[in-house]
C-alpha cells in the first residue's frame, strides 16, 4: 500500500467514524423527539409534504444526516419509520463516496412510501439502497414539492430539507438504509 492510499484510507475511515458518532450516542427517546421535530419542520418548510404523507403507506424520517468529505466522504444519520403517527421501526442511513469533494453539511431526509408493496419491500430488505429504489423530489420556485394527488405515480419519493453547511462534489450514490437493533 502506498502512503497516499494509507492516508486516503485513514481519512475515509475517520470521516465515516465522525459522521456515525453523531447518531450512535442517541437514545431511542432522543431519536423519537428528533423525528417529531423534523416531521413538523418538513411539513412547515416544504409545502405539499403533509398531503403526501397523508396518502403514503409509510414515512421514513432521518432527522439529521451529517456528511463530510475530503476526496473520500461519508454520511450517517438515524431515524424512524412512521405508519400514520406510530413509530414502528428505526433505521440508520449511511453512505460513502470517493472523488473530488470537500466540505461538511447536515440535512434532514424523508422517504414517502406510496404503496404497501414498496413499504413491505423496504421493511423486509436488509440494506435497501437509495438511488436504486427511490425518486428524488425537490422544491420548485414556489416552494412546492411538485406532486399532487393527480401526479403521484411513483412508489417512493425522497425529500431532502433543512440543509446547513456546504459540500462540493459529493453525491448520495451508495446510500444504504439498515434496521437499527438496540
Amino acid at each position: 500500500m502506498t502512503n497516499w492510499t494509507r492516508r486516503g484510507f485513514m481519512a475515509a475511515t475517520g470521516l465515516t467514524a465522525a459522521c456515525s458518532a453523531t447518531g450512535l450516542s442517541k437514545s431511542m427517546n432522543q431519536i423519537d423527539r428528533d423525528i417529531d421535530i423534523a416531521r413538523a419542520d418538513l411539513f412547515r418548510s416544504v409545502p405539499g409534504t403533509e398531503q403526501l404523507a397523508s396518502q403514503a403507506a409509510g414515512l421514513l424520517i432521518i432527522p439529521e444526516i451529517t456528511e463530510a468529505g475530503l476526496f473520500f466522504g461519508g454520511s450517517y444519520g438515524e431515524g424512524g419509520l412512521l405508519i400514520g403517527d406510530a413509530k414502528v421501526d428505526y433505521f440508520s442511513f449511511s453512505a460513502a463516496s470517493i472523488g473530488p469533494q470537500i466540505g461538511v453539511q447536515r440535512f434532514s431526509h424523508a422517504l414517502f412510501f406510496m404503496t404497501q408493496e414498496t413499504l413491505a419491500g423496504f421493511r423486509n430488505t436488509d440494506g435497501w439502497q437509495l438511488g436504486v429504489d427511490a425518486e428524488f423530489v425537490y422544491k420548485d420556485d414556489y416552494g412546492s414539492v411538485g406532486v399532487s394527488t393527480n401526479t403521484i405515480n411513483l412508489p417512493v419519493y425522497a425529500v431532502v430539507y433543512g440543509q446547513s453547511g456546504a459540500i462540493v462534489g459529493a453525491t448520495m450514490q451508495g446510500a444504504k438504509y439498515t434496521r437499527i437493533v438496540r
